[in-house]
């Protein structure tokens, strides 16, 4: 799954396995990537 961290604004991709720290810069907050399926468009 893909996050981002927080502090560097890098994308990382973490498993459940992984360790929740981001490898860049150690941080441990990361925000949630979504698709493009949830995207919103301006109806008429």
């Amino acid at each position: 799954m893909m996050y981002r961290c927080i502090n560097c604004n890098k994308e990382v991709d973490l498993k459940p396995e992984d360790p929740i720290r981001c490898p860049f810069c150690g941080e441990r907050v990361f925000i949630k990537m979504r698709s493009g399926a949830g995207k919103r468009v301006k109806a008429r």
